[in-house]
């Protein structure tokens, strides 16, 4: 778990990241700035919404191979930039962008749907060659209840909805650590 002010520093990385890399210039963060709480590695996803809460872009990493705060900088960069839903966010639209961070958590594979905890859980599914994920959160914003989730994570992998229940679909769950602006 983050303090207060660790949250508000990863906030401000991932803000100060889009608008320096609309400057032309590329983040300088010195490791040295950091607790050791961000200096942990940790995946993270970093979601921009728009104040009316329209989705802007959201890109992130599962895996802990990079510092949290590295992982948030190249995450907010991303979304920002290369979300292909979008295009990039011009300068003109940061004061009007909400940021939300979400630090992943352990990932493990599901053996039964029935250990799935709707706002509790991120969902990965994959089969074959694709894989989507969705972040614990989206089940609640949307009111989706377990199959709908594990249906809509499908979607997003680019399967049919019911793939979840067939044979040789992974269904892998995770926990996040939310906040945002």
């Amino acid at each position: 778990m983050l303090n207060d002010i660790q949250r508000k520093q990863l906030l401000r990385i991932a803000r100060e990241s889009i608008e320096v890399v609309h400057a032309g210039r590329t983040p300088g963060w010195s490791a040295a700035d950091f607790d050791d709480a961000l200096h942990r590695p940790a995946g993270a996803f970093v979601t921009l919404k728009t104040k009316s809460g329209d989705l802007r872009g959201c890109i992130g990493s599962i895996h802990a191979v990079h510092p949290l705060y590295e992982a948030v900088t190249s995450s907010a960069i991303s979304a920002a930039f290369r979300d292909p839903r979008f295009l990039p966010v011009q300068p003109h639209e940061l004061p009007q962008l909400d940021i939300e961070i979400s630090v992943m958590g352990p990932i493990e594979a599901v053996a039964t749907p029935d250990e799935i905890v709707v706002g509790r859980d991120g969902l990965i599914v994959s089969r074959g060659r694709q894989a989507g994920l969705l972040l614990p959160q989206v089940a609640i914003e949307y009111g989706w209840e377990r199959e709908t989730f594990l249906a809509q994570t499908c979607v997003k992998a680019g399967l049919p909805p019911m793939s979840w229940q067939m044979q040789g679909t992974r269904i892998e769950r995770f926990a996040a650590e939310v906040f945002g602006e």
